[in-house]
């Protein structure tokens, strides 16, 4: 069983890597959505087969020191995040084949695709702080080609960008990092904290502000105010299938990294009731509520849709921030939901962008009786994301709302929902107007866009996947609640 796990995250590794080696004539554009499928394909099934085996399966690759393992281990966290990343990845390889073709540079594209996939589910399998570390460092580097691979000097300038602001985040945490593993009995990651009491007594004051280097830190991946600003820029540059998996995966490795050390490493009780709580919960309120206003006010779609994902992985922080049973399991639900529907608002973005040759919703009238599939898909997931029952993103709104309204934190109890609520009329405010001026444009509007492409099984497909999951999962969230809560439950 160690192989299936060594193999589900380094065969795509390796199979990227000989994508890019190898000369154009061994791999010609034609076949490379087949080669990439066939690759995620041999990947979900090794992946798999670790997730759904009832043994507990580990694999300790490299010891750097007796305390620093290179090492992999399967728990409940990483089967959650790793199975929705390689899902989402596949179904949006789909989509590549037919947007990528009018691209340059298919092939370092699809190479880079298979590396950072493979990365990402390294940092899923890590067992212990410094593999996760390791693998988070490595997924900056590797998702960079694909901001840049447009190699205009917007691009080039958004790639410079979002590695300053990922290795600013990235030395903080590690600053954090070097402090905390002195206070720990072990660097592996275990269910509600690992602090030594003996070790952090008469030291509280130096652990909290470890810990608040690391959450700063590893919120620059997730978009966090203060250091967001990388997001709006470096995201809205790439393909739309890379701006897909950017804001709808790549940003929750942040979450990812802080769950680990918030609820695995220091533990909630230690951060209950500190300063580090009550400004954790500032800056994720604050991003929520500045993310949807600058979503609101921007005219670019792909970029509007970036200040929708800094807005909306605070709903996920501020969940987490709260440190109760009720809200973590909504900010787990709003991983999923968000990474679903964030996903699918890219590629509809790159469909209509494909179609029209224009960034600018204004351009988008009347779309709705040339290309009805992706507008009533786009429809689907935005109601997910605004919160409208019966779609899930109500789900995880409902949780992080209750689970707020039942903390005792004075006013974060109610500011929260309040500020949430706001969110998602603004939410409405940003995304809804494309719908209604694309199925409704007014009898003015006489001449529907020129459209470059038209929609075909290759765009339609995924983008009904999604819609369907977005309302799937509003209906019968209940399997995902259960599965989420015993997660959670191991964390308090």
């Amino acid at each position: 069983m160690t192989f299936l796990l060594f193999g589900s995250i380094f065969f795509p590794i390796l199979m990227g890597i000989l994508l890019l080696c190898f000369p154009d004539r061994l791999f010609p554009i034609q076949r490379l959505t087949g080669y990439t499928l066939i690759t995620l394909g041999i990947t979900a099934v090794l992946t798999f087969c670790c997730v759904l085996s009832s043994q507990t399966i580990s694999l300790t690759l490299w010891s750097l020191t007796n305390q620093i393992t290179i090492a992999f281990r399967v728990d409940a966290l990483s089967k959650l995040f790793g199975c929705l990343m390689l899902i989402i990845w596949i179904v949006v390889a789909v989509f590549s084949h037919d947007y990528m073709k009018h691209e340059h540079k298919q092939k370092r594209y699809y190479g880079f695709y298979l590396i950072v996939i493979g990365i990402l589910l390294g940092l899923s399998f890590s067992a212990n702080l410094v593999t996760m570390y390791l693998f988070y460092e490595w997924m900056t580097i590797a998702s960079m080609p694909l901001v840049i691979h447009e190699e205009s000097h917007e691009a080039i300038m958004a790639a410079l960008k979002y590695l300053l602001y990922s290795f600013f985040g990235a030395y903080m945490a590690l600053f954090g990092i070097f402090f905390l593993s002195h206070f720990v009995t072990t660097m592996d990651f275990v269910a509600g904290g690992c602090l030594d009491a003996t070790k952090i007594a008469g030291k509280e004051n130096l652990l909290l502000l470890a810990s608040f280097c690391m959450l700063v830190g590893f919120g620059v991946k997730a978009g966090c105010f203060p250091m967001h600003a990388w997001l709006p820029t470096a995201h809205p540059v790439a393909p739309s299938p890379a701006s897909a998996v950017l804001s709808g995966l790549i940003v929750k490795a942040g979450v990812f990294a802080i769950i680990r050390i918030v609820f695995y490493m220091v533990g909630p009780s230690f951060l209950q009731g500190s300063w580090v709580q009550t400004t954790w919960l500032i800056l994720s309120l604050m991003t929520v509520f500045m993310g949807s206003m600058l979503a609101f006010r921007e005219p670019v779609f792909k970029k509007r849709l970036a200040y929708s994902t800094v807005s909306q992985l605070s709903y996920i922080l501020f969940g987490l921030a709260l440190l109760h049973p009720i809200s973590a399991v909504g900010s787990l639900l709003h991983v999923v939901f968000h990474a679903i529907i964030k996903t699918a608002l890219f590629l509809s973005a790159g469909a209509l962008l494909r179609a029209t040759g224009q960034k600018e919703v204004s351009f988008y009238r009347g779309m709705g009786k040339v290309m009805p599939v992706t507008l009533l898909c786009y429809t689907f997931v935005s109601l997910g994301l605004i919160g409208i029952p019966p779609f899930s993103g109500f789900v995880s709104k409902w949780y992080l709302a209750n689970g707020s309204l039942q903390t005792n934190l004075f006013v974060f109890s109610w500011l929260g929902p309040v500020i949430l609520l706001a969110s998602a009329l603004l939410t409405a405010g940003y995304l809804l107007p494309i719908t209604i001026d694309g199925f409704l444009p007014g009898a003015e509007n006489k001449k529907l866009p020129t459209l470059l492409q038209k929609e075909n099984g290759w765009i339609c497909i995924p983008l009904c996947l999604f819609a369907l999951m977005t309302l799937f999962l509003g209906l019968f969230p209940n399997i995902l609640i259960d599965w989420l809560s015993q997660i959670v439950a191991q964390w308090f």
